[in-house]
């Protein structure tokens, strides 16, 4: 009996030694793959920096090649800006000369036919208001006349009128006298006499 406690302590204790011996081996071993894998991330690491570094380096020479590029570009554009300017400034010089001598002679030409119509109205309105005062004088010369002519008929007219006015009271007065009136011709202007007789009523 002691036999099989002393053969089952053997068994436990090479057990125990094998077990102990695996995990020392197990721990090795997974001390050896993390060491391993640290330094594979290390050298992955310096290789990604490198790379990052060179990376950079490239775009940084790659933005200094733009940026000339562009200055460049800009420069190209502002000179031919410029000539472009400088080429218009010209043409805009000649343009604006011609347009302006063409101006001063369209206003030469203007005050020139100006001048002529004012010249043509004047000379119409003198002998438009010549003929007027001709016209006019003619008018009133006229109208004298007929006024002359009127002034004198209406003035033999009353005359006409008094006398007979007179001649009707006198008779009808019975103070005709020797019953003669005098009655003045319209047409010569002459008084004639008239030599009827009145009957008087008893």
């Amino acid at each position: 009996m002691a036999s099989n406690q002393n053969q089952g302590s053997y068994h436990a204790g090479e057990t125990k030694a094998r077990t102990e011996e695996k995990t020392g081996q197990m721990m090795g071993a997974t001390k050896d793959k993390a060491g391993q894998t640290t330094e594979a991330t290390k050298q992955k690491a310096g290789e990604t920096a490198e790379a990052a570094k060179q990376k950079a380096a490239e775009a940084k020479d790659k933005t200094a090649q733009t940026a000339q590029a562009a200055k460049d570009k800009t420069y190209e554009t502002a000179q031919a800006a410029k000539e472009r300017a400088a080429q218009g400034k010209d043409q805009t010089g000649s343009t604006l000369g011609e347009k302006t001598e063409a101006a001063k002679q369209k206003a030469a030409e203007t005050t020139e036919a100006a001048k002529q119509k004012a010249a043509e109205a004047t000379e119409a309105a003198k002998q438009k208001a010549s003929d007027t005062a001709q016209y006019t004088k003619e008018s009133a010369v006229a109208g004298k006349d007929k006024t002359g002519s009127v002034l004198q008929q209406a003035g033999e007219t009353v005359v006409d009128a008094v006398v007979g006015a007179k001649d009707a009271v006198a008779n009808t007065l019975g103070m005709g006298g020797d019953n003669t009136s005098a009655t003045k011709d319209t047409t010569t202007g002459a008084t004639v006499k008239d030599t009827t007789t009145t009957t008087r009523n008893h």
